[in-house]
């Protein structure tokens, strides 16, 4: 860890100025390079998010976080031994320590996304005028919500910021005392349910509007593409163990109460959600560019509408157009051919809102866990029923886990919505 923090200025210089590279020499030596950094980095994740987590779970079995950050003296002969903290500015950096240790955390994390984006990108072909799959997109500045009906964004917006209150008023009253305690996991339950429940029928609706999109399935070999779904399917099993156990806990222990409700609701929707989520996700991913056609479709023939009314019955079958042409505008010789613009545009603007919606739930859903949101201690269901050590350890394992598949959810769906 303290290796790791002390090159942290060149691996963010590195990082600033090497992010939008696509390397087209050595590509093997790059790759490796790149993949090696990327697991140096995820190691260090991880082992922060398992000390992190274990902290959190001393510091709620014994009395809380806050009371721990709050006593100079236990934590400065904690960290620093027989060192005393007598100054003021000496307590500010010893008691902020709590607080910003998450952000070293996520760095890490941050840190492998941008590799992998990287990685992804070696050798990659860029064209400037075609329209590719994942390939010549370039959106101007004032052009990233152009084509959306902006009710996903505005509405991912107001769940982040509301989000954001709900997290904040449960990290001060989870350390109250019982009637406290439970007001916030009640707070924090409602939300990630009603969360949870427009993520799916979100995500649900997503894979609907697949359903009518004709264009062409990308079946081709795409190692990144698979590497993609084999992140978010193995990421997912974390979220689904811990939602398992607590389903587990909730049905066969006692007492069965309004907070034990709540948290059987909150890991069914949960579960729901990664699936349907994974499943739209995949789904978009495999679609072809904007404009493609399935390789079976038949070539369609131009169509040409005419003014003479007797001429329409020469034509087999002529779809209907979108528009009529006036007699008194043309002659009575003249033809017209119509281009019919593209009914999927409603389409491609509803996935553009689908896509933005998830990506703000999403980070919302990541910033709670990783900054300290800990309801699988604060409610002692499952440390009732299992034990706290047994219940300590499953979560300590599989959380890291939901942690990156919300990290992963994102960046994915930044390609969904590119490619929408």
């Amino acid at each position: 860890m303290k290796m790791g923090q002390g090159v942290l200025p060149k691996r963010t210089y590195f990082l600033w100025v090497s992010a939008k590279d696509c390397v087209h020499v050595h590509l093997d030596l790059t790759r490796c390079g790149l993949m090696f950094t990327l697991t140096t980095n995820l190691a260090n994740w991880m082992a922060a998010v398992v000390d992190e987590s274990v902290h959190q779970a001393y510091s709620h079995s014994n009395a809380s976080h806050a009371r721990l950050a709050a006593d100079p003296e236990r934590v400065g002969s904690q960290a620093g031994g027989d060192c005393a903290c007598a100054t003021t500015v000496c307590q500010i950096f010893e008691r902020g320590y709590f607080y910003l240790y998450p952000f070293n955390i996520e760095y890490s994390l941050f840190a492998s996304t941008m590799l992998y984006v990287m990685w992804k990108n070696v050798g990659r072909l860029l064209a400037s005028s075609t329209h590719g799959h994942g390939h010549g997109h370039t959106h101007s500045r004032g052009s990233l919500f152009r084509e959306t009906f902006f009710v996903g964004p505005v509405l991912g917006l107001m769940l982040l910021l509301v989000g954001l209150a709900v997290f904040i008023i449960y990290e001060v009253q989870v350390s109250g005392d019982g009637d406290h305690t439970q007001q916030a996991l009640v707070i924090y339950y409602s939300f990630n349910i009603a969360c949870l429940g427009l993520m799916t029928l979100v995500s649900l609706s997503g894979s609907v509007i697949y359903r009518f999109d004709h264009r062409a399935m990308d079946h081709h070999k795409n190692p990144t593409r698979t590497l993609d779904v084999a992140l978010l399917m193995g990421a997912a099993l974390g979220q689904y163990a811990i939602s398992y156990y607590s389903i587990v806990a909730v049905v066969v222990g006692v007492p069965r109460d309004t907070l034990g409700a709540l948290n059987l609701a909150h890991a069914l929707l949960m579960i729901a959600q990664h699936t349907f989520q994974n499943v739209f996700i995949i789904e978009s991913l495999h679609r072809g560019p904007p404009g493609a056609e399935p390789h079976d479709a038949p070539p369609k023939e131009p169509c040409l509408t005419f003014t003479n009314p007797d001429a329409l019955h020469a034509l087999p079958s002529c779809p209907p157009t979108p528009r009529s042409v006036s007699p008194g505008l043309v002659g009575p010789q003249e033809a017209t051919a119509i281009i019919l613009a593209p009914r999927a545009h409603w389409r491609r603007r509803c996935l553009k809102d689908i896509s933005l919606f998830l990506l703000l739930c999403n980070i919302i859903l990541w910033i709670m866990p990783a900054f300290g949101a800990r309801p699988h201690f604060s409610n002692k269901v499952e440390v009732d029923f299992y034990g706290y050590s047994l219940w300590a350890a499953i979560v300590n394992i599989c959380l890291p886990f939901g942690i990156f598949y919300r990290m992963h959810a994102v960046s994915s769906l930044l390609e969904v919505y590119v490619l929408a």
